[in-house]
């Protein structure tokens, strides 16, 4: 039986290959003893949607390549469609690719083409409450690209969505909105999750 003793939690340099060193960061060796930071998995902290016309999420680390956003019975006081917009430096507000459909029984309709964000939720009345998680992937350079599932207790429906952004430099932050800026958060949370 093999035993790992993490002696120190101080970093010493670029670790030598085989070595395992921790002060919060991880290092492994690949094929062609090529030695790199290994990024966790880390969880934002959870915040109550149930207020406010907006919620971000700042500091994002630029080593970050995938961003899940979570989505836990988050409602508004209105009808219109929720919406995941990233930044760098400030939000960005322009330029997407995104759509995605609504499923409800037998039927099916789209979400609309949305170059203001990425939607996720089309919501139908104020008491839709929206389950689910939507992630946003580093597809090369600030190019990012989402795909998301949420589901809507409201009409119990199923919604899709798909998009694409770049961004103007290294991405930092993520807002979850609505796309008429004004209807206001009344219930759930919202969290995120991010790794490199």
């Amino acid at each position: 039986m093999s035993i790992l003793v993490l002696t120190s939690d101080t970093l010493i340099g670029t670790p030598a290959t085989g070595n395992i060193e921790y002060n919060g960061q991880f290092y492994g060796t690949d094929s062609n003893a090529s030695r790199a930071q290994l990024q966790r998995i880390t969880s934002g902290t959870a915040v109550a949607s149930t207020s406010g016309t907006s919620i971000d999420f700042t500091s994002i680390p630029a080593w970050v390549k995938r961003i899940t956003v979570m989505f836990s019975g988050v409602s508004t006081n209105g009808t219109s469609n929720i919406q995941v917009q990233l930044g760098a430096g400030s939000v960005a507000t322009s330029g997407y690719l995104s759509n995605g459909s609504r499923i409800q029984g037998s039927s099916a309709t789209t979400l609309g083409a949305n170059t203001a964000g990425f939607t996720v939720a089309s919501i139908n009345a104020a008491a839709d409450a929206q389950y689910g998680l939507a992630v946003f992937c580093n597809i090369s350079g600030n190019i990012w690209v989402s795909n998301g599932i949420l589901y809507a207790t409201n009409y119990l429906a199923v919604q899709n969505s798909v998009g694409q952004v770049s961004l103007g430099g290294v991405l930092d932050r993520v807002r979850i909105t609505t796309a008429n800026g004004t209807d206001t958060f009344d219930a759930g949370s919202i969290n995120i999750m991010y790794e490199g």
